[in-house]
């Protein structure tokens, strides 16, 4: 089916040594053409490059300097044809380039319609294809892997093999059911479901259990930063993001707002929240700040909270405990280097099974142990992006604990001894909910508010 001409700008906005502009249809290569000056790129061999400039047909004016990439179908990205642009890089030649290419015809791309055309031409399943925009947002190597392993089908394979076994039994029980004249056929009919579907559930279960940790990995450790004022919330930012993203001074209620910035632990994104210190102001000012770090308290993953070890223990750190009972904590004292005032016994007794942790940031002491407790705390001490099959997806995870309630169902019926083609309806519902993981089961409006949140030009 033929397909209008897309067009879009593939990097980055802003000054660089290079920019591209994108043209994925069957007009790309005539398209290309009728702007270049240099070879005829009908005649030159796919996956090639070639030196020349673009010329407005209009004017004869030369509008840029640039190498060509020539790529034919269907052995490209869309499995369309396609033309990449390298010109120079900067806002005013690169939309330049891209202004010309549309007025000979191309459309401008929507958000991730590039990755959409390659998902409705069968170059990749639909998790391939949210793998694309999980790998372009990695914030760190390991989420980097585990994106990498779900684009090259990893997770696509399990839930295919997992389908299929569904369908054999699928087709297996309908047999059944249309020759019933055996007396052993139902018992063995249910023998088999029974194996065939825990097998299934299993498998389901197994993919579950990496879903906290992929989930982690693929968006981050919500990680909130609270304390009374003053206490070295600043400094801890400032040390585990390796440069100085937060004002730090000698003077209580310095931080008035929430700051917020990704970074990397051992290889898994942490979203530090640097809040303003916790307490009773009339600073009307402070007094917002201080509201914002009660919310970011509510809304975080992991607390970080720090005590000033050089000052006594007060009922204002008691109440911070006391607000973060819930959560999962790991207390800082802090300013080590300094006289030790705080009351230990009180620590322990509110902390409980929170681990402590002993810090003087000033001379960046105890940061090895606050990220191994991290680990310990979201991966029992242990991250593997090497052989296991992670899930991160909010979508995939969510159809993953309905194919598994599914199952749930299916199990539960054959030990009711309810018919065969009742149970049988919960093993379909299994099949087609794992189908809309990889996209054989979807309707059209989901797959265009996927694709909306792509980035333009991918």
């Amino acid at each position: 089916m033929e397909q209008d001409t897309i067009s879009a700008i593939s990097t980055p906005i802003g000054e660089g040594a290079i920019a591209i502009v994108r043209l994925s249809g069957d007009e790309a290569f005539s398209i290309a053409n009728r702007i270049f000056s240099g070879k005829d790129l009908e005649d030159v061999d796919s996956h090639t490059i070639h030196y020349g400039s673009l010329k407005d047909p209009k004017t004869n004016e030369k509008v840029e300097e640039v190498m060509v990439s020539v790529m034919r179908a269907p052995k490209t990205f869309t499995r369309e044809d396609i033309i990449e642009i390298n010109c120079h890089g900067g806002m005013v030649s690169v939309n330049r380039v891209l202004q010309l290419v549309l007025r000979e015809g191309a459309r401008l791309a929507e958000p991730g319609e590039f990755t959409k055309r390659a998902f409705l031409n069968g170059r990749i399943d639909l998790s391939q294809a949210e793998a694309v925009m999980d790998l372009i947002r990695s914030k760190t190597d390991r989420a980097m892997s585990v994106a990498l392993k779900q684009m090259d089908g990893r997770l696509s394979h399990l839930i295919r093999t997992l389908r299929q076994e569904l369908i054999e039994t699928v087709a297996h029980v309908e047999v059944n059911i249309d020759y019933p004249e055996y007396d052993d056929v139902e018992e063995m009919t249910n023998t088999m479901l029974v194996e065939k579907a825990s097998y299934v559930q299993k498998e389901i279960k197994k993919i579950l259990q990496t879903a906290k940790q992929g989930k982690i990995l693929r968006e981050g450790i919500a990680t909130a930063i609270i304390g009374r004022p003053n206490v070295g919330k600043s400094s801890l930012l400032n040390v585990l993001a390796h440069e100085n993203k937060a004002i730090v001074t000698e003077i209580p209620g310095t931080t008035r707002d929430v700051i917020e910035e990704y970074v990397n632990v051992r290889g898994v994104p942490l979203r530090l929240i640097d809040t303003a210190g916790i307490r009773e102001t009339e600073d009307i000012v402070e007094k917002i700040g201080v509201e914002r770090s009660r919310q970011a308290l509510q809304d975080a993953d992991l607390i970080l909270l720090v005590l000033n070890g050089s000052e006594e223990w007060t009922k204002e750190d008691e109440a911070l405990f006391e607000a973060a009972k819930d959560l999962d904590v790991i207390v800082l004292i802090n300013k080590t280097d300094l006289e030790q005032k705080i009351d230990m016994e009180a620590v322990k007794k509110a902390a409980g099974d929170f681990p402590i942790i002993t810090t003087s940031l000033l001379e960046e002491q105890g940061i090895d142990r606050l990220e191994e407790s991290i680990a310990e705390t979201f991966f029992e001490g242990e991250i593997d992006s090497g052989d296991l099959t992670y899930v991160s997806n909010v979508r995939h995870i969510q159809l993953l604990e309905q194919a598994e309630k599914s199952l749930d169902d299916a199990l539960e019926g054959i030990e009711l001894d309810m018919p065969l083609d009742l149970v049988q309806i919960d093993i379909t519902r299994t099949w087609e909910l794992l189908g809309e993981i990889i996209g054989d089961n979807v309707n059209e409006s989901l797959i265009d508010q996927l694709f909306s949140q792509f980035c333009l030009g991918k």
